[in-house]
């Protein structure tokens, strides 16, 4: 089957050209595609303009994709359905095991189901318990939800074996935590246990929803694709260790913003369900270390001063404008009541991301393109050129150019913002 008619049965409502324009930095399109929607994790951007993108660069040549902010595999199952190889590297321990769970999308379907009727079956005979649970999880579900949950939980960890069946299974009652639970759960940072909700889905129905919604998919994606290979590591991009050099001709990824979000905090609520933390205490050592420094809970625990990060070497290039506003923000914060600790995150975020290319510029071919969805930022009103110091730092590294195209404006509804600073969004393309 033709890539086209692909396109077709996998994207049955395509946007307009200029919707597609204007959504390519979102996520939201996804949850209507199939695999995709598995999971639903806000830090990521249109599958469908990733396709586009990979296809476009088939027709010249040979193409191997990387993606060194993988998330849930936006750009791996992408490039699964353009047939052709890819690999990612994602920090988050917890997402990882996402996006390797939505990549087992080719194995026995039918196989899968059985297994996850079984576990409902002994989910409903046995029952479970809301005892142990921390209150973070006693405040998002009423008892007999929580109870149901359990059941669902215990059944797993009575079967679970490691094998596609048991993994795919515990990523059908991981995607099922926020639909039962009858509080606010939003993945963008917050949980609001007092804010409610109308709609939400008792466990039992929400696992067999989700299983049956897996098994469509999975047959659907088995018809339409052809398998080609496509790994991902628990990794740090600022290294890519796992990755060869000059093996990686197309980059397609989105890395953190430097907008104070606290990627590690994502997934508090399926995390502290499985008992993988037992609150946001422990965030730090488990998750955030690992990741680039963009919100100020990184700055929180280090000692390093704002002149030891500056002086770093890999940040020459824009030291001089990048020390100019990390000035400014250290007397800005001043005047705060949170008095947040911006100007050492913003100087650790761009020495990061100093190190990340360096990293693409060892992986990636000299006839190579990178692709940065990416958006500028305004901490306390200190307006930061993100899409222009980032490729800066690329040149710097020893790629040839980079132009930026913007898609959209952000920040442009001001009430209850902060500031007042127009933002945008975007793609930092960089080449060679």
């Amino acid at each position: 089957m033709t890539l086209l008619k692909e396109q077709l049965v996998l994207y049955p409502s395509p946007a307009t050209p200029r919707e597609l324009v204007n959504r390519t930095s979102t996520f939201v399109d996804n949850m209507r595609l199939p695999v995709h929607r598995w999971f639903r994790y806000s830090a990521g951007f249109s599958a469908q303009w990733v396709k586009e993108i990979i296809s476009a660069a088939k027709k010249d040549s040979s193409v191997t994709v990387f993606d060194p902010f993988a998330g849930s595999g936006t750009t791996l199952l992408a490039a699964q359905e353009c047939g052709v190889p890819s690999w990612g590297v994602e920090a988050h321990p917890f997402v990882v095991r996402i996006a390797r769970a939505k990549l087992l999308w080719h194995e026995d379907a039918e196989g899968f189901f059985d297994f996850a009727q079984e576990l409902l079956n002994k989910a409903q005979r046995d029952g479970g318990s809301q005892e142990g649970y921390s209150s973070l999880i006693q405040r998002c579900y009423p008892e007999n939800i929580l109870v149901d949950l359990d059941a669902i939980r215990r059944a797993w960890l009575s079967a679970a074996d490691g094998s596609p069946a048991s993994e795919l299974s515990w990523l059908a009652l991981t995607s099922s935590l926020r639909d039962c639970s009858p509080v606010g759960t939003s993945q963008m940072e917050l949980i609001q246990p007092k804010k409610r909700k109308q709609n939400f889905v008792p466990p039992f129905d929400a696992f067999s929803s989700r299983t049956s919604l897996m098994l469509k998919d999975m047959r659907l994606f088995q018809n339409v694709v052809r398998y080609v290979e496509a790994g991902i590591s628990k990794a740090d991009a600022r290294l890519s260790n796992c990755i060869d050099d000059s093996s990686i001709s197309l980059v397609i990824t989105s890395p953190p913003y430097v907008n104070n979000f606290d990627y590690a905090d994502a997934t508090r609520l399926e995390m502290t369900f499985w008992g993988e933390i037992d609150g946001w205490g422990e965030l730090q050592h488990k998750v955030r270390q690992y990741l680039i420094r963009s919100c100020s809970q990184h700055m929180s625990s280090q000692n390093e001063g704002l002149d030891g990060l500056l002086d770093q070497t890999v940040s020459v290039p824009i030291v001089t404008e990048l020390r100019s506003a990390c000035e400014r923000l250290a007397k800005e914060r001043l005047l705060h009541g949170g008095k947040k600790n911006y100007h050492l995150m913003v100087a650790a975020y761009f020495s990061d991301m100093a190190k990340v290319w360096l990293t693409l510029r060892r992986v990636c071919t000299r006839a190579s393109r990178v692709c940065f969805v990416i958006g500028d930022s305004a901490p306390y009103g200190v307006y930061l050129p993100v899409h222009k110091w980032l490729g800066e730092l690329a040149l710097a590294a020893g790629f040839k150019s980079y132009e930026f195209e913007k898609t959209r404006d952000r920040n442009t509804k001001w009430k209850n913002r902060k500031h007042r600073v127009p933002l945008c969004e975007g793609r930092l393309w960089v080449e060679g």
